[in-house]
């Protein structure tokens, strides 16, 4: 038999209280190993102005986009359509930077189909859009404005000039039944403590959680977790740049709806889908990495498959033990999927729903689906901190195998940190996805990338794609899948929300099932 090694087991070294500044012992030498160097990875155009006069801050109602060549009378399948955006400030005044957050859209109302546009800064106040032409038929071009530059500016400052925005609470409890609640967080100075804090650290991850010091109980009496506060973090003028009346809101329409055509010779196929190979884990998307056509979503860069059927959801994770780890929107698949088979049976863990673990069963087919979320930071109602395990931990205990399927979402949890927090996660990750698929290369991994929702300083589509940036970078090299959540929650007229509409969640599922069940 083989040990098993006495490093492993405890997962926590014992807390005890610490009165330095430990974020200067971080090893940033190691984490630019596993991470490209993190202000190349974050450029984005600068944002210049005047922050001070809002009416100088680009406006959605004034700016305008046209067709970059003359208007056709029709269009041909598989081109591709290009205009030119030009931002304008509320006095209609063109722009002389760049640095703002459009999101362009193709939609085909009439075929319930959509693709996500792509939106080059020429950081001169104008913006190259570019669609490919994936369908046959009406499509209609739609810009937002999502964030202004001025906007993105004020994300930027924050995101990299504080230390959190939001705060935890810890709470303790002794032998004799005293009770003593506490603001922890990511680094000890965000606790608010003035004196000494509680250091947890986990020993697979190396990540530290800090707690300020209760005032009669020991460090080793911490036992739950839940939301703390959002901090103030913004000024009024702040406060007016993002503001709901000039944040994710639809530009005047510049270009009419177009009509696409096959080629004769092309048989009157009504999609450009060339030949793709089945989906296999360390696949580069590009960009489309999709589209929707008939509420379907298509792939561009593997042969997709529907999954009409229980049955045929069922026949696919027959024998697979699927472990998903994440947030809230990655348990949206395992809500979906325990909806949708109802021979897949939840059990009862007695946990809390918001944070797991949670499990269901399928015992005919030999199937057993997971979930549990990541650790803290973690937004949620109060949970036992011993149920916050570390994805690196759990990962270490995984044998892996053909019928072990992990699937890691993560991101929302982290926009309210600096880039270093997530960056440092995923640093830990990284390591154990990439010990995991050496020990057992048939073992799939699923990267999840985060969707579309928040607006906030806490949360914003900004942020998110920031998260999506190191998502990507954090696992080059290794052989996963990618579900481009961002892409999929972006490419179709309906209202975004930090947990997509169920025909969203059904075609990121899908696409899952397709890495499961490649053909």
């Amino acid at each position: 038999m083989m040990p098993w090694p006495e490093s492993m087991i405890p997962w926590l070294e014992q807390p005890h209280p610490v009165s330095e500044d430990v974020s200067d012992s971080i090893d940033w030498d190691s984490l630019s190993q596993e991470l490209p160097n993190l202000t190349n990875l974050l450029y984005w155009p600068p944002t210049g102005g005047d922050r001070e006069d809002f009416l100088a801050s680009t406006s959605p109602r004034t700016s305008t986009y046209h067709l970059k060549g003359p208007a056709q009378a029709n269009y041909t399948l598989g081109s591709n359509l290009e205009a030119i955006l030009v931002a304008r400030d509320h006095w209609g005044r063109p722009k002389a930077h760049g640095g703002d957050l459009f999101r362009a859209q193709l939609l085909g109302p009439e075929l319930r189909a959509g693709v996500p546009g792509d939106v080059k800064d020429l950081e001169n106040g104008t913006y190259l859009l570019s669609f490919p032409l994936l369908w046959a038929g009406w499509a209609q071009v739609q810009v937002r404005l999502i964030h202004s530059s001025e906007a993105v500016g004020v994300l930027q400052r924050v995101w990299r000039g504080k230390r959190a925005t939001v705060d935890f609470r810890g709470h303790f409890r002794g032998t004799n039944s005293i009770q003593e609640t506490v603001i922890c967080n990511v680094d000890p100075q965000s606790t608010g403590a003035k004196g000494s804090t509680c250091q947890y650290k986990d020993v697979v991850s190396g990540e530290i959680w800090f707690c300020a010091q209760p005032r009669t109980l020991p460090c080793n009496a911490l036992v739950g977790h839940s939301s703390g506060s959002y901090l103030k973090v913004t000024t009024p003028h702040d406060e007016d740049l993002l503001a709901g009346n000039v944040t994710d809101r639809k530009l005047p329409s510049g270009i009419p709806p177009i009509l696409v055509l096959p080629e004769a010779q092309e048989n009157m196929r009504n999609m450009a889908l060339p030949s793709r190979p089945p989906c296999h884990p360390g696949h580069l998307s590009p960009k489309p990495s999709g589209f929707y056509h008939q509420d379907r979503w298509h792939s561009t860069f593997c042969s997709s498959r529907s999954f009409p059927t229980v049955d045929s959801v069922l026949n696919c994770l027959a024998g697979r033990i699927v472990y998903m780890m994440g947030d809230s929107t990655l348990r949206q698949w395992w809500e979906y999927l325990r909806d949708t088979v109802p021979s897949l049976k939840p059990v009862d863990l007695h946990a809390t729903y918001q944070v797991g673990p949670l499990m269901a069963v399928e015992t005919t087919r030999g199937t057993v689906l997971h979930w549990r979320a990541h650790s803290w930071p973690l937004r949620s109602r109060l949970t036992p901190v011993a149920s916050l395990h570390s994805v690196a931990r759990e990962l270490h205990g995984l044998a892996g195998g053909p019928y072990t399927v992990v699937v890691l979402g993560m991101g929302a949890h982290f926009t309210t940190f600096p880039p270093s927090i997530f960056a440092r996660r995923l640093a830990g990750i990284r390591a154990a996805v990439k010990a995991l698929l050496d020990r057992e290369p048939s073992t799939l991994v699923v990267i999840k990338l985060a969707n579309t929702g928040y607006k906030s300083v806490y949360g914003s589509d900004w942020l998110t794609l920031q998260m999506n940036r190191f998502l990507r970078a954090a696992f080059v090299g290794l052989r996963v899948a990618f579900v481009d959540a961002w892409e999929m929650t972006s490419s179709l007229a309906v209202p975004d929300d930090i947990h997509p509409r169920k025909l969203i969640v059904r075609n990121e599922v899908e696409l899952f099932l397709s890495f499961i069940c490649p053909t």
